[in-house]
């Protein structure tokens, strides 16, 4: 509350050049905090990162798209119509929202409805007709838990494919929601900076975490932020290197309170306890056989809308795929507050519903 009323400006990247020298006591904070995410948890070496704590992940998302446009630009003298980002379809809205503010194509690669993981193939058949089409470019978005499914994309298999197609590409993690799950639930793909073809992660702080809303946070590579540089930010003491501008230092306090308070131990076991849990609920759903998707490393579980009554989504508040009347999924997020009591009324609803409905089909035949 002391740093609110404060109100440290935190406005540059302090990885990288000077920065406001009234407020060094939190940009320094923001500075640990950062090097803790990049190097502790997505395994960066030490100074061969920059990064800045955003106003949410669709800023960090945002902020990756604009570095490589400008990137591309800059290094290979591309133009914005030979330029194109790559994303599954499930991947979140905040990349069609980035391509439409910078001027560039997208292309949504469709998936398969039950398993949410994109086919190689069909991958293979989008980027070639891209290339076909004059594409030379490619901004990837590999996703690190989709919003509606809690699905991982392989960003190895994009990797593989473009280039074998002999193009150029970056590839962005879009971590908003697993990054503070996935590294600590031991997924199967390596999603960190050990792998070469990755180049920035966005992670947002206010899920998982729960730190105040308006708290993403983004990371890359060295030798990339600088493509966004704002030269004419003249009154600023360093560069201005994030599409926000003047943030607030609190948030960055906030997260770097949050997660040195639970340190690494005590924040595994959290995320233990979230996973049981939901394999608890995916447990009663194959018992009562009503279909879902489920990410076996995360705490999302998306059920399919025919196995479930319309009441009982109203009243247990389960997140549509979208708010007309032709909604498919229904998904819980399991956080902490989500405990097994709670998923036990949400399954006795269910059973309920079910042999209501088993003794109307007696009565009617």
């Amino acid at each position: 509350m002391r740093t609110y009323v404060a109100n440290p400006n935190h406005i540059g990247c302090h990885t990288l050049g000077k920065s406001e020298g009234a407020f060094r006591g939190t940009h320094e904070l923001e500075k640990e905090l950062l090097n803790v995410l990049a190097v502790d948890i997505f395994k960066s070496e030490p100074d061969a990162f920059d990064g800045y704590v955003a106003t949410g992940g669709t800023e960090a998302n945002i902020q990756a798209l604009w570095i490589y446009r400008n990137h591309f630009v800059n290094k290979l003298e591309a133009s914005f119509s030979e330029i194109s980002i790559v994303a599954s379809e499930d991947t979140h809205y905040s990349i069609p929202k980035g391509a439409n503010l910078l001027g560039i194509d997208l292309i949504a690669v469709p998936v398969d409805f039950e398993t949410r993981i994109i086919d190689k193939k069909v991958l293979i058949n989008y980027v070639t007709t891209a290339k076909e089409n004059g594409k030379k470019y490619f901004i990837v978005v590999s996703n690190m838990a989709t919003t509606m499914f809690g699905s991982v994309d392989d960003p190895n298999l994009f990797a593989t494919v473009l280039t074998d197609l002999k193009v150029d590409f970056k590839i962005h993690i879009d971590g908003a929601f697993g990054g503070f799950i996935y590294p600590f639930s031991k997924g199967e793909i390596s999603i960190d900076f050990d792998n070469q073809h990755i180049d920035s992660i966005a992670i947002d702080a206010h899920k998982m975490p729960q730190a105040p809303y308006g708290t993403g946070i983004f990371m890359c590579r060295k030798n990339l932020i600088e493509n966004v540089l704002t030269k004419e930010a003249h009154y600023v003491n360093g560069m201005d290197l994030t599409l926000c501008g003047s943030r607030s230092g609190a948030n960055a306090l906030a997260v770097w309170m949050i997660l040195f308070s639970y340190g690494p131990h005590k924040w595994f076991e959290k995320i233990s306890i979230i996973l049981m849990r939901t394999k608890w609920l995916c447990e009663q759903l194959d018992a009562l056989k009503i279909g879902y998707y489920r990410h076996a490393n995360m705490n999302i579980v998306t059920m399919k809308s025919k196995g479930i009554p319309k009441e009982i989504a109203k009243k247990f508040d389960l997140v549509p795929d979208t708010h007309n009347s032709n909604h498919t999924w229904y998904k819980i997020v399991l956080m902490d507050h989500v405990e097994l009591d709670h998923l036990e009324q949400f399954i006795n609803a269910l059973k309920q519903s079910q042999l209501v409905q088993t003794h109307l089909l007696r009565s009617f035949l």
